[in-house]
């Protein structure tokens, strides 16, 4: 029995997922007609992001399901009680993050995300999953908020916000990350530069595409 299977944890991620689905942003008209091109480019841009991301605040934009499932097991496997999160959304990923940490016998996800209204989702989402004693989530740009106040020692980090600054909020806590933590970036090949940082073994990473989607790192040193 963990709490990532039994209630009240399990049929929330299970209805948040279902509406997840229901609501992509491609039915969104006004979404739907910009070109793709011109959504790569947006995703890959370092100064067009804000706008970007806040045209999509009304979608969770979640990992899959079976990506949340993996970063519960790679908490747990890494004994994980200091974990980061960039992107915290609508809180699908924090859910399982969280629920690791209570397994793993209690610890803090900080999390981080610039627009209110997904914010106040995620309070919610934590609260209703009897989660929310384990995580702070930071408003405002990561850039600020992750730049001062982190744990001496991080166990976890979890990139999932804009595309294109990966590698700075990497920048941000990887003096902090220990030896061993574990990175897991999703969509991460819209940030060249973070790839190109963490495929140099003279930075300490071991790093490989785990899926399509995400790419899994080790701290090494």
């Amino acid at each position: 029995m963990t709490t990532l299977t039994t209630a009240p944890v399990a049929p929330l991620l299970d209805r948040l997922f279902t509406e997840a689905e229901a609501t992509h942003p491609m039915t969104d008209p006004a979404f739907a007609s910009i070109s793709k091109d011109e959504r790569l480019r947006l995703m890959r841009s370092k100064a067009d992001y804000r706008p970007f991301y806040a045209a999509l605040k009304d979608y969770a934009l979640p990992v899959s399901r079976e990506t949340g499932r993996l970063l519960y097991m790679l908490a747990r496997a890494t004994h994980a009680r200091t974990i980061v999160e960039f992107g915290t959304s609508f809180g699908l990923s924090t859910l399982h993050l969280a629920a690791a940490v209570r397994d793993n016998g209690g610890g803090l996800v900080i999390g981080s995300e610039f627009e209110p209204a997904k914010i106040a989702r995620a309070h919610a989402n934590l609260a209703a999953g009897g989660l929310a004693d384990l995580v702070e989530i930071r408003a405002g740009d990561a850039l600020q908020t992750l730049a001062s106040g982190l744990p001496e020692t991080i166990d976890m980090l979890l990139l999932d916000g804009a595309k294109s600054l990966y590698r700075d909020v990497l920048g941000l806590v990887e003096g902090r990350l220990r030896k061993g933590a574990v990175i897991i970036a999703d969509n991460a090949d819209h940030c060249p530069d973070y790839l190109e940082h963490i495929g140099d073994p003279a930075n300490g990473y071991l790093s490989m595409p785990f899926t399509d989607e995400v790419e899994l790192t080790v701290r090494l040193r």
